[in-house]
């Protein structure tokens, strides 16, 4: 079963925001934990999440170029362009995709939630 994992409210994000959320997750057998990083981003009412992190070398992707008719977003790093929906990076020099993640709204409190796997 996945864990959900609040990351803001959805009144916070707007149209063309772009924001990153670091989490813990547990490693080793829940021995040691690991820092993780999300990218959220919001384009025409919708909500994406991916790996916050670009998978060419270590750059932060929140502080990215986001691309909202294209719907990528572009690394600061080394310009390698990802999609916000499917994770394939699009030019070198990254070739491995993000991961994407499920993102869904509870009613009963306005969050915005991401549905990370075991």
């Amino acid at each position: 079963m996945a864990a959900h994992l609040r990351v803001c409210d959805e009144k916070t994000l707007k149209d063309g925001d772009i924001m990153g959320f670091d989490y813990e997750v547990n490693i080793d057998n829940n021995t040691s934990k690991a820092n993780k990083r999300l990218l959220i981003a919001k384009i025409g009412g919708k909500i994406y999440a991916t790996d916050g992190i670009c998978t060419h070398q270590y750059a932060d992707l929140s502080v990215g170029i986001l691309n909202e008719d294209e719907k990528t977003v572009t690394c600061p790093l080394h310009l390698s362009a990802f999609s916000l929906e499917k994770g394939i990076s699009l030019n070198p020099p990254a070739e491995e995709p993000l991961k994407t993640y499920e993102v869904f709204i509870k009613p009963e409190d306005g969050g915005v939630y991401v549905s990370l796997p075991d």
